[in-house]
């Protein structure tokens, strides 16, 4: 472990020299289920309802003490009315509705703000940001389930963008505390940071990128006897791609990340204090499917807005107290993106898991469906 934590130290400190910082995806490709709000000169003017929904049905066939196995089955929608006063400023309001199958009521009911500036390379969001899966964080820093249970964030994002740079900085206030509240306020922020080092006609691609979370559970106005929380988590790596001109296999890449985990908090309430973690994959992208192979390694590895598999302690109801300093996993990967008519993507995907240090096999199997629409209902006319 002492040799993951000098690593991470050289990494970082190679991130930090560098300054400045293309647009991409984590270990996982999960464009499907990003809704970039656009903006331009096209759009001056218009109204619009943008319509934006995801079917999902994901069963996690797990029988390990830290992650206990359960079955996501839904629909969301998120219906908005859009208008752009300007070519490079976007408001809009709406409604995300979330049902789960097998229940009588809504899971979810709230109401949808945004504003979005650009200038240039600049995007700066107010109200409900881009959040969720389209940060690009990597599994152990951030649960891909979340876009299943808690989808929306609302609070504020800085986002710099250009062909070599992807940079999202952001603030998620998750829960707002009043006067004499029986509860405390809770916040999470990032930073999310890829830089493009290399990207040819030879069909290399080199990325370094950097994330880094920021949660706090606390306040001053609350009644609750309850000791404040602040836990930060850290990753860094490398990126590298090859497009091939295989009919069969049109690229091969490898991702390898360090993880590190830190418990700031002055009363401490976590069986571990700091942690840190290696993340591996390795994958080829053919023609039936994408397959990849991860290989995770951590010690003590805490993250309070991560991927549960990957974390030292339990969020079983059977075991709530139990932990796992060392963990050990492989899991493969077969995922696959159908490009349907009408802007609709059917996703498939199969994950099969071995537990290395119980000798245990899990699996997980899902089918999502996103689609995406927009429509023009009018445009206002200049004065």
């Amino acid at each position: 472990m002492e040799k993951h934590r000098l690593a991470t130290v050289l990494i970082l400190t190679v991130v930090a020299w560098l300054g400045s910082v293309q647009a991409g995806w984590a270990q996982l490709d999960n464009r499907a289920f990003y809704n970039r709000l656009p903006l331009g000169p096209g759009y001056e003017r218009q109204i619009r309802l943008d319509v934006h929904g995801l079917l999902f049905n994901k069963d996690n066939e797990y029988f390990n003490k830290i992650d206990p196995g359960l079955t996501y089955f839904g629909a969301q929608l998120a219906p908005r009315l859009v208008y752009f006063p300007a070519a490079n400023l976007r408001l809009e309001a709406g409604i995300f509705l979330q049902k789960d199958y097998g229940t009588l009521r809504f899971r979810q009911v709230r109401p949808l703000f945004t504003l979005k500036y650009a200038n240039g390379p600049h995007r700066l969001l107010f109200g409900n940001i881009e959040g969720n899966l389209q940060h690009g964080y990597i599994e152990p820093m951030y649960d891909f389930e979340r876009v299943l249970t808690d989808r929306l964030e609302e609070g504020t994002q800085y986002q710099y963008l250009t062909n070599y740079t992807f940079l999202d900085a952001w603030v998620n206030w998750r829960r707002q505390q009043y006067r004499f509240s029986n509860y405390q306020e809770q916040v999470a922020g990032g930073l999310s940071v890829e830089r493009r080092l290399l990207g040819d006609s030879t069909g290399w691609l080199l990325k370094l990128p950097f994330q880094f979370t920021a949660t706090h559970r606390g306040g001053q106005l609350d009644t609750v006897d309850r000791p404040l929380q602040t836990l930060f988590n850290v990753a860094t790596g490398l990126r590298v791609r090859r497009a091939l001109a295989s009919r069969f296999v049109q690229a091969a890449h490898f991702d390898g990340y360090v993880t590190y985990f830190h418990d700031y908090s002055f009363t401490y309430e976590l069986p571990y204090k700091r942690g840190t973690g290696l993340y591996l994959n390795a994958g080829l992208d053919t023609r039936l499917t994408n397959l990849q192979l991860a290989y995770w390694q951590g010690s003590g590895y805490i993250s309070p807005i991560g991927g549960r598999l990957y974390q030292s302690v339990s969020v079983s109801v059977a075991d709530p107290n139990y932990t796992e300093k060392s963990r050990q996993l492989l899991i493969l990967r077969a995922i696959k993106d159908y490009k349907l008519p009408g802007n609709v993507v059917l996703t498939t995907r199969l994950e099969p898991l071995y537990d290395l240090n119980n000798g245990l096999f899990d699996f997980s199997f899902a089918l999502y469906l996103n689609f995406s629409q927009s429509f023009l209902l009018g445009t206002v006319r200049g004065e």
